[in-house]
């Protein structure tokens, strides 16, 4: 096969992937518009139902509430390269409730990742388990969220050098500070962040780099009405404190909706990113598609 059909081939993937994209948006936010109409048309647009309540929390930090995530980050365009990259994602989300020696209660979340990594400018990648990342956030009892709407944690984080390769991992075991902050108590709005900078201190690799990197997580919730919502949270701002480091803002958009069934809750939800800043930057995603599914568990604390 020749260089140029195998680059019509790719142009044609993406162009397919991209319509399939719009034809899950326009379809969803379809059924998000009757939803609504149906909740004015019930009386029941005012109240959060169940759904609703969960549809606040999945995003929230600092929200007592046991998930496992499963995401697909497929990225069609990436600055600096013509190759297709994409991520696989496991997320569990643990919240500890308090003991006689710890009067606080925790939220630990560990990130499995494998990633399919761009390695020239060409179209050639490779598949490779990365760094797994973990914080643990202690939450504060005041103000008592319950009553406020606002809550908000401190704890450390971890990297922990998993990724073989330079690509896919840093070759040094990393830790620092994380702080999270949300606040729910408007109707249907949950809005917070999340923060963390894991700083290297011990190195696997004679040849590996020191690191130092902030990354910050704006969080924006909208709940439409029986488990619908719209969500600008899953973009991270990363910006590498060394000298010459890179920097990258992107922005997000997506929706999802929760849905109740007899065994776990289930949240189902597409989003689309758009890189709109970057500097020192060597391959970097420039728009991303994630699709995730997360199960819920309301009732289960560690």
């Amino acid at each position: 096969m020749g260089a140029s059909s195998i680059q019509a081939r790719s142009s044609n993937m993406k162009r397919a992937t991209i319509a399939a994209v719009w034809f899950i948006a326009l379809a969803m936010f379809s059924r998000v518009g009757i939803a609504r109409a149906q909740a004015f048309i019930d009386g029941s647009f005012g109240t959060e139902t169940e759904e609703d309540h969960l549809a606040k929390e999945v995003e929230d930090p600092t929200a007592i509430l046991t998930q496992l995530k499963f995401q697909d980050l497929y990225t069609p365009g990436n600055f600096q390269t013509k190759a297709e990259t994409n991520t696989i994602q496991l997320r569990p989300v643990l919240p500890v409730t308090t003991f006689a020696l710890l009067p606080f209660k925790q939220i630990i979340r560990p990130t499995f990742e494998v990633d399919t990594l761009a390695t020239s400018s060409g179209a050639s990648t490779i598949t490779e388990f990365a760094d797994m990342q973990l914080f643990d956030l202690f939450l504060s009892n005041w103000p008592d969220p319950s009553q406020t709407g606002f809550g908000w944690g401190l704890g450390p984080t971890f990297v922990f050098p998993t990724g073989r390769d330079p690509k896919a991992g840093k070759h040094s075991w990393q830790a620092g500070p994380a702080a999270a902050a949300a606040y729910r108590g408007i109707p249907h709005l949950m809005m917070g962040f999340l923060f963390q900078n894991p700083i290297s201190f011990a190195y696997t690799d004679s040849s590996a780099k020191p690191q130092s990197q902030m990354e910050f997580q704006p969080l924006l919730t909208y709940t439409l009405g029986r488990g619908w919502y719209v969500k600008s949270a899953d973009s991270t701002w990363t910006v590498n404190w060394r000298r010459g480091t890179s920097t990258t803002i992107p922005i997000s958009l997506g929706f999802g909706r929760v849905w109740k069934l007899p065994g776990p809750e289930l949240d189902t939800w597409v989003s689309g990113e758009w890189t709109t800043y970057q500097q020192y930057t060597d391959i970097t995603p420039m728009y991303t598609v994630r699709f995730g599914i997360t199960l819920l568990f309301p009732r289960l604390l560690l």
